[in-house]
């Protein structure tokens, strides 16, 4: 059965462009996976917490010899790890900020990049093979390739990185330029809608690379 994980970072709720994309998303996946499971969770609502110092020492600690403290330190990080690894298709809505990723994002980025669970060491391989994910970048101007700003884009080149690090390499941005300009706004959010649409099209049962 097919299974979409959805995931929203913005602090905004209704005026979020990036939430618009992803619900959007999920209601055309829906259509066309009408037997699919549908994971939610809103990072912005309800944001996880930064990695510490008992979550660094439980990690690293095998899971055979780790304290039930441990474990309790570990235990959102698993769940969330859980939630990532039962879905083949993801879709997340991130907002960029200051030219990187929010950190309510990158706290839950953290989160699920753990040794043992999404990559295996040493050899540096990804455990999370074989996921379709799709990210929704809500970003003030336009950074596509060609852009002026292109350059200051660390959104699209670290989540690339980081999800392929974990074995996620079908990787599709949709992105929409929301202080641009209503002109700019209204024709980028037109080609993210589009875009939408097709993704979610081909993000059908048996149809992942």
């Amino acid at each position: 059965m097919a299974h979409l994980l959805q995931i929203d970072a913005s602090p905004r709720s209704e005026r979020s462009h990036s939430r618009r994309l992803t619900h959007e998303f999920t209601s055309a996946w829906l259509v066309a996976n009408p037997q699919g499971q549908h994971t939610y969770r809103d990072l912005g609502i309800q944001p996880v917490p930064l990695v510490d110092e008992a979550w660094i020492a439980s990690a690293f600690t095998p899971p055979a010899e780790r304290s039930p403290e441990m474990h309790a330190a570990l235990r959102l990080s698993d769940e969330l790890i859980d939630e990532l690894l039962a879905a083949d298709t993801l879709v997340f809505g991130v907002p960029m900020y200051n030219f990187g990723l929010s950190a309510g994002f990158k706290a839950y980025i953290d989160q699920i990049v753990r040794v043992g669970r999404t990559f295996s060491y040493p050899g540096f391989e990804g455990l999370a093979k074989g996921k379709r994910a799709v990210v929704m970048v809500a970003a003030g101007q336009e950074y596509s390739e060609g852009a002026p700003m292109a350059a200051m884009d660390y959104v699209t080149p670290y989540l690339r990185t980081v999800l392929g690090f974990v074995g996620i390499t079908d990787v599709t941005f949709i992105a929409v330029a929301t202080n641009a300009g209503e002109e700019t706004l209204a024709r980028t959010l037109e080609s993210a809608r589009a875009s939408v649409q097709a993704v979610a099209a081909r993000a059908t049962v048996g149809s992942a690379t």
